[in-house]
């Protein structure tokens, strides 16, 4: 027995090696851009444009692992053996767009732009996306070969200016988080720069991000728009700006967003992030978080504290949207399929969400009695845009309504789980 343990060590200790990031990474990022196109019945992926900058800010442990499945993934292999190297999920406002009405009855492209780092030797990365019941939509593999003379070279020497809002604890051991200007003039940039603070702020006095503060640095990104504010389509306002937002994104009045991804990560070539927020120099309502790709807000509006704080729970958390409609208008989330968001389910796998939060004795589903409305755990059915077959965690949590003080338990511990998986080795 003593020689199959230390047998099954060496094993472990073997595996854990061929892990390290310098084992198959130089310092550096490659950045690949890629165009997703079709309508909702059909998906295609299609290589754009490779580039290289200096450093690499992203995660440097659990390389081959993911923490949440998203809507896609990336993934980096070794042609010869096709052992995974790097691994990382995310979601596309293409795949949003498909569940649109306007899906239905036209082809549209959309930018999509992914960071991974510079690989040592040739790779495949491969490309997936999947569907609402988490069922493989499509898939494109491509070879990679580091010393291509075609890979753009990018970010050696800066084209924004930039600065620490806050720095964390080690700067090898920390989650960089850009924000970016938009809508903004070049004589507004002190402006911006006092709104980044604000948003910091934000972040610091809301569990989790006010205990694990030390665990991120705030850049702020100043990119000069040529007009003040931001695009309104339903107002007929059309601004110039940095990042070519717009309000009315699927024809919401409030949804927040840009398609110009390729310009925004144009913008951060050589600048430390892997997430990005982007502050909006209007005083409107709305905004929009897309996990693993940005997360959009107005600046200067009464809730802009709490959308903030929502939003980003999107883009970094992965969290799902807890409030619901009466008619129930979308189907997000089949009576079928396990959500992939860790605060919501359909009680397929609720095992592998927050059953072992429950109280004793608790019933599923739980009856909401307006009692201790933002702590109390149960199972209440409403969440994911639909009143039925939906359930999240308490009656009301900061995914559910701006007036919520906090993130409940559940999302809370999604969170700081995110975050273990980022930072520690």
């Amino acid at each position: 027995m003593k020689y199959l343990a230390s047998l099954l060590f060496l094993m472990s200790a073997i595996m854990c090696k061929a892990q390290l990031f310098d084992d198959y990474f130089c310092d550096k990022t490659l950045r690949i851009d890629y165009i997703f196109s079709g309508n909702n019945r059909t998906q295609y992926i299609t290589l754009d444009e490779l580039s290289q900058s200096p450093g690499w800010y992203g995660r440097r442990s659990n390389l081959d692992s993911l923490m949440l499945k998203g809507n896609g993934q990336i993934t980096v292999t070794l042609p010869e053996s096709n052992k995974v190297i790097y691994r990382h999920s995310f979601s596309t406002l293409f795949q949003e767009w498909q569940s649109t009405e306007e899906a239905s009855k036209t082809n549209k492209s959309f930018e999509n732009v992914f960071i991974v780092p510079f690989p040592k030797q040739e790779v495949d990365v491969t490309v997936m996306l999947s569907d609402t019941h988490n069922k493989e939509t499509s898939r494109f593999t491509h070879r990679v070969n580091p010393s291509d003379i075609l890979i753009r070279h990018i970010g050696e020497t800066g084209i924004s200016k930039w600065k620490y809002i806050y720095k964390g604890d080690d700067p090898k051991n920390v989650i960089d988080v850009v924000i970016v200007a938009e809508g903004y003039t070049a004589e507004q940039e002190d402006s911006f720069y006092n709104d980044c603070s604000m948003a910091v702020e934000c972040y610091h006095k809301h569990e989790p991000f006010a205990s694990l503060k030390d665990k991120f640095n705030f850049i702020g990104v100043f990119v000069p728009s040529q007009e003040s504010g931001v695009t309104i389509p339903g107002k007929n306002i059309w601004k110039n700006t940095a990042l070519g937002s717009n309000f009315d994104t699927f024809y919401s009045a409030r949804y927040l967003t840009t398609l110009r991804l390729k310009k925004l990560n144009d913008v951060l070539a050589g600048i430390p992030y892997e997430h990005i927020i982007i502050l909006v120099n209007s005083t409107n309502y709305g905004g929009g978080g897309i996990y693993n790709s940005y997360m959009m807000s107005t600046a200067h509006h009464a809730t802009t504290p709490a959308v903030i704080v929502h939003e980003f729970g999107h883009s970094f958390g992965g969290l799902g949207d807890e409030y619901f409609y009466d008619d129930q208008y979308e189907e997000m989330y089949p009576s079928d399929t396990e959500p992939w968001e860790p605060n919501l389910t359909t009680l397929v796998n609720f095992e592998s969400k927050w059953k072992n939060m429950l109280p004793k004795g608790t019933k599923i589903p739980t009856k909401a009695d307006g009692k201790d409305i933002y702590h109390k755990v149960g199972v209440y059915e409403g969440g994911g845009y639909q009143s039925k077959g939906v359930y999240r965690p308490v009656q009301e949590c900061r995914m559910k309504i701006n007036e919520a003080p906090e993130f409940c338990p559940v999302c809370d511990r999604a969170i700081r789980r995110l975050v273990d998986f980022y930072v520690k080795r």
